[in-house]
């Protein structure tokens, strides 16, 4: 979809899961010839590999399971900060391709990782700086509170993404799902479980407005 940058002002992202790494490979050479930037998502280690050894210039952040070709930096279109947010250690990944993902599409960036309810001194801490964001991005699993009360501090949008993470009746993601949904906090928009790159485009389509 060579177009998808005159209709949308971003390009088409490369959806990795479940495609092979020579497929991947065919699909960047068609698009490096055409974009300034691609992008891929859900990529394991094996893959960004041979990916890898295939295109020299990209960058693999392992911890986000993405890929990043530039050939020139994207220019800076948000007009504020965005903030992503993690409630524990195990949803840095989610959190980790939320940021990559808006950095890339041209915003301001920052992150604070691991302040979720369970010690929720750590979250005050960072009040001010909550303020002063266009838009959060804020990433829970288990009872997925996080979200509502960060919504509830601010009155910025806030974007929450449910993670997989989780015991039992986490049901993968399901309970912090619903809970997110049924938030009490009016400014919150809820995206798919483990969802982080689709958090990041709405939050740079909104941080553009």
């Amino acid at each position: 979809d060579h177009n998808r940058s005159l209709r949308k002002g971003f390009p088409e992202v490369i959806f990795g899961q479940g495609k092979t790494a020579d497929q991947i490979i065919g699909i960047m050479e068609r698009m490096k010839s055409q974009e300034s930037i691609v992008i891929v998502t859900r990529i394991d280690e094996t893959k960004a590999h041979r990916i890898a050894d295939r295109f020299k210039d990209v960058e693999y952040h392992a911890d986000a399971g993405m890929i990043i070709w530039k050939k020139t930096d994207f220019p800076l279109l948000g007009k504020g900060v965005i903030w992503v947010i993690s409630a524990g250690t195990s949803d840095i990944p989610v959190a980790r391709e939320a940021f990559l993902t808006a950095q890339a599409m041209g915003n301001r960036v920052e992150s604070i990782f691991d302040v979720g309810v369970s010690g929720i001194h750590r979250l005050m801490d960072h009040r001010a700086e909550f303020d002063k964001a266009s838009v959060l991005i804020v990433v829970a699993g288990m009872e997925g509170a996080l979200p509502s009360v960060v919504a509830g501090m601010v009155g910025r949008p806030v974007i929450a993404v449910p993670t997989s993470i989780g015991y039992g009746v986490s049901l993968g993601g399901l309970t912090p799902l619903f809970a997110m949904l049924n938030s009490c906090s009016s400014n919150i928009a809820v995206v798919n479980i483990d969802n982080g790159f689709g958090a990041g485009y709405m939050a740079s389509v909104i941080n553009r407005i």
